[in-house]
């Protein structure tokens, strides 16, 4: 199997692109490249003037490269967008698609140590060379800063309990893989909710090792330069914490507090937002990937 089949079919596809009213001339950016899939979709739509610059920190991504004159796909995290996209003379685009969280070809990959489905080492790295690693969160973080990470990123109300489980365990032996974490947490996980409370464990250590949220907020904190007046910013999530600063920065361009008022007393915000929308039940049917997803476009003011 190539790594381009191992790919699933991109969520909200056409919803997503619909939402970037794309200008056949104009420049648009996708920074979660992934398989390529929304991609392909938006360079079907672009005149031959069109340009495409698209962002992958995974090397397993770059594997899907598109070979057409009208693409640039970057292998950076798109926390640098503008800077990479200065490098290439782009100061101004008309459109940004970002569908976050991990590519179904990142959890299908056992050794990536993503999905609670195989055992694996303790990695979670979107970037395979960056330092931090899943097993340095779960054998190194003190009980305490384990225990916010749980809290924060799983929402686990039981993470202090959890934490300590772990740092009592890993005094007799490193916790090396998935299932070595899973045997060390079993009395918090009964049979009914297992899946769901390993699903939220393995969030909060990946979110940890990815700096996802950070990430998230410094690329949308740059949208509002990047982006031409009328321009789309098309962004699809997966949890609620993802889609919590999503929602807040189009509404207000804030992740906290409200928006000053002008002279007139009207409140000065980038964008104005759209509709938000969730996957049909018949896509939900065909990609389990897309139950949880949102998208959220916004035009830039």
């Amino acid at each position: 199997m190539t790594f381009q089949m191992s790919y699933h079919n991109p969520v909200l596809l056409t919803e997503s692109i619909d939402g970037l009213e794309i200008e056949p001339n104009g420049i648009y950016v996708d920074v979660t490249f992934g398989g390529g899939g929304h991609s392909k979709e938006i360079l079907r739509r672009l005149g031959p003037e069109g340009r495409l610059f698209a962002f992958d920190q995974d090397e397993d991504a770059l594997l899907n490269t598109i070979d057409d004159d009208r693409f640039v796909l970057i292998h950076e995290n798109f926390r640098y967008a503008s800077r990479f996209l200065r490098f290439y003379g782009v100061k101004k685009v008309d459109g940004i698609l970002a569908d976050l969280g991990v590519s179904s070809h990142q959890f299908d990959v056992a050794e990536r140590g993503f999905s609670t489905r195989f055992d694996a080492e303790l990695d979670m790295r979107m970037h395979q060379k960056a330092k931090k690693s899943a097993y340095k969160i779960i054998n190194q973080y003190s009980e305490k800063r384990l225990g916010e990470i749980l809290f924060m990123y799983g929402e686990l109300r039981n993470s202090k309990a959890l934490a300590k489980e772990i740092v009592e365990s890993r005094k007799n032996e490193p916790i090396k893989t998935s299932f070595q974490l899973k045997e060390v947490l079993k009395r918090f996980l009964p049979n009914s909710k297992e899946h769901k409370i390993l699903a939220q464990i393995f969030q909060a250590i990946r979110i940890e090792v990815n700096e996802e949220l950070d990430v998230l907020k410094e690329f949308l904190l740059q949208t509002q330069d990047l982006l031409e007046e009328g321009g789309k910013l098309s962004v699809i999530s997966y949890h609620s914490l993802e889609d919590r600063l999503v929602k807040r920065y189009i509404r207000s361009g804030l992740f906290e507090g409200e928006p000053e008022k002008d002279f007139y007393g009207n409140y000065s915000v980038p964008f104005k937002k759209g509709k938000l929308i969730v996957p049909s039940a018949k896509e939900i049917k065909e990609n389990n990937r897309a139950r949880s997803a949102k998208l959220r476009i916004a035009t830039k003011l």
